[in-house]
């Protein structure tokens, strides 16, 4: 079933209602040609990285002689049956974070988990849990959003950190602001032990990268914080990243993920594509930092971004 609607706005409103995509068990749906909309609608879970995604997605699929539209619906259990029946037709994802979260949808929230740091294991993990649901995972780029840790440049300079490893080998005690959740993720708390040595003491449950967690180590309440790769604030907080030179984090690439029987073309793939060959974490740090920080509205940072880049006019 396929519902249309007359906009955006209307779609939100029914995207709770009207969800029936390809069953697991209808082949003849999945495997049929991929299409080729003349429209397609480009779906934002509504923070700020995934606005610019969205916005240069449909920039450069406008460039490409599509007419776009974009549609904000910040819960995946929302957007994600929507893009399964085609009512959004193009979203910008996480590769390990997605296959996780297809892999519980699947087999159930006990599930062993399906991403890791290895990438192409991960994207061939995700494939085989997308196609079923009519779904196409295009290629990652350089961009990648993991979790990643900061201490303050002069604790590092002090110290003489560079990665976590350093960290780790230092027998340093530290006290680690993050979400209550890290005292239980293997890629927080528990990983730092196991992988890096990392002698942590406590975990100050201020959230991840959140303003008060970045406080408290900018005053030496505590010594690292838990925040991502494209936090572009750090600086402000004097702060700087340790590398995650063992690979304890998921390899939670950007990747576009398509709804095959209305965006699943060489065209489609092959406009988005070109935002794999320049994009980078740090682009996308810079970015983020001018939408927060000098309150730059996402359609102009990504239009001036793709302009610089040379792939809109």
């Amino acid at each position: 079933m396929r519902c249309r609607t007359a906009g955006p706005a209307a779609l939100l409103l029914t995207l709770t209602a009207c969800t029936t995509g390809p069953s697991l068990e209808n082949r003849g749906e999945v495997t049929a040609s991929p299409g080729d909309s003349k429209h397609l609608t480009i779906g934002s879970a509504g923070f700020t990285e995934s606005d610019l995604l969205a916005q240069m997605y449909a920039q450069l699929l406008g460039q490409a002689g599509y007419q776009t539209s974009l549609i904000t619906v910040a819960n995946r259990e929302i957007y994600e049956p929507a893009l399964e029946s085609g009512q959004i037709d193009v979203v910008p994802e996480y590769a390990a974070t997605f296959a996780d979260w297809l892999n519980a949808k699947t087999n159930g929230p006990d599930a062993p988990p399906v991403g890791s740091p290895d990438l192409a294991a991960t994207m061939t993990a995700l494939r085989r849990l997308a196609t079923p649901r009519g779904l196409t995972v295009l290629g990652p780029g350089r961009a990648v959003d993991q979790n990643a840790f900061a201490v303050t440049a002069a604790y590092a300079r002090q110290h003489h950190l560079r990665t976590l490893s350093d960290l780790g080998a230092s027998k340093l005690k530290v006290r680690l602001a993050a979400g209550d959740e890290c005292v239980q993720r293997p890629y927080c708390e528990p990983g730092l032990k196991r992988v890096y040595g990392i002698d942590i003491t406590g975990v100050d449950p201020k959230g991840v990268g959140t303003t008060q967690a970045k406080r408290a180590v900018q005053n030496g309440q505590d010594q690292m914080v838990l925040t991502t790769t494209t936090d572009a604030t750090l600086d402000q907080f004097g702060l700087v990243l340790l590398a995650d030179d063992k690979h304890l984090q998921n390899a939670d690439y950007v990747v576009p993920v398509v709804n095959r029987s209305r965006a699943g073309s060489e065209r489609v793939t092959k406009a988005l594509g070109k935002l794999n060959d320049v994009l980078t974490t740090a682009d996308l740090a810079t970015m983020n930092q001018e939408v927060d920080s000098w309150r730059r509205l996402a359609s102009d940072v990504a239009r001036t971004y793709l302009k610089d880049k040379g792939l809109v006019k």
